[in-house]
């Protein structure tokens, strides 16, 4: 499980739980330290399935890869049986850690209780986001299609699914820590979300066709490899780019919807996605 969830990554889904929270909290006069708390377990929680997911993602019976993060994948380095295990750990321990119980380490610090309303809030983000309606039914699609075509309204629906339904609940689950959100804001925020889940994974396809695997920590070029489609396979090069550039503008007019007075970190997160090279 260490070698799974600390072994490298991006963190982008918990610095979007993290950007989230701090925006909507902020100019707040009764923020709480419950608020941080919420966002920082949600924050690890998020990552926790997203660990999990690659790890299941990457096993022979899935995408069969053999390189993660730069070495060798869960299943390579321990085994089969082990890497099922450990991924269903990982999951269930995320659900854990966004329902402390009175008395755990960390649960309360400074008194900061979160509230039940807050944690069951929270977990149903989480769940429907990894779920059959999220992660999983999108991981579903992909491997009923391999070598099947697909025209562009399939395959984004089918990354809203599989990527862009945990990033957006990344941003949700970090505005929910908040209570009694401006509706204004949350519905933005899930429109910023939508549009940057989706940007990612159009900069991951171009990614995965355009640079080699020392840089990207796994290996490139799968996706043709296995006869996948991609934005890139549909549209080619140039215009995955253009869209996801144009994803990107949606993003930043959603932020602009919001109403909050500082999401300097979101809008910097967003604009990393779109111009990442790994």
């Amino acid at each position: 499980m260490r070698y799974a969830v600390l072994g490298g990554g991006k963190r982008l889904r918990a610095l979007l739980v993290l950007a989230a929270q701090q925006a909507v909290a902020a100019g707040r006069a009764d923020e709480q330290p419950a608020w941080q708390e919420a966002a920082l377990r949600s924050a690890c929680a998020i990552e926790l399935i997203h660990a999990y997911s690659l790890v299941h993602d990457d096993m022979p019976c899935m995408d069969n890869d053999v390189l993660r993060r730069g070495k060798p994948t869960v299943h390579v380095q321990f085994g089969q049986a082990t890497a099922l295990l450990a991924g269903d750990a990982m999951q269930a321990l995320a659900f854990e850690l966004l329902t402390p119980q009175p008395g755990d380490a960390g649960a309360t610090p400074h008194g900061a209780a979160i509230a039940p309303v807050v944690q069951a809030r929270l977990c149903a983000l989480l769940a429907r986001a990894a779920g059959p309606a999220g992660m999983a039914g999108g991981q579903a699609i992909d491997l009923a299609h391999v070598g099947k075509p697909m025209d562009q309204r399939q395959l984004q629906h089918m990354h809203e699914l599989k990527t862009g339904a945990l990033l957006q609940a990344s941003v949700l689950m970090g505005a929910h820590c908040v209570p009694e959100a401006p509706a204004q804001a949350l519905q933005a925020l899930q429109r910023y979300g939508q549009a940057l889940g989706l940007a990612f994974q159009v900069v991951d396809d171009v990614l995965d066709a355009t640079a080699d695997s020392s840089v990207l920590g796994k290996t490139a070029g799968k996706d043709a490899a296995d006869n996948k489609p991609t934005y890139v396979s549909l549209l080619g090069v140039q215009a995955a780019q253009a869209l996801a550039r144009q994803l990107h503008a949606q993003a930043e007019a959603a932020l602009d919807e919001a109403g909050l007075p500082d999401v300097a970190a979101l809008r910097a997160l967003a604009a990393w996605v779109v111009q990442r090279s790994h």
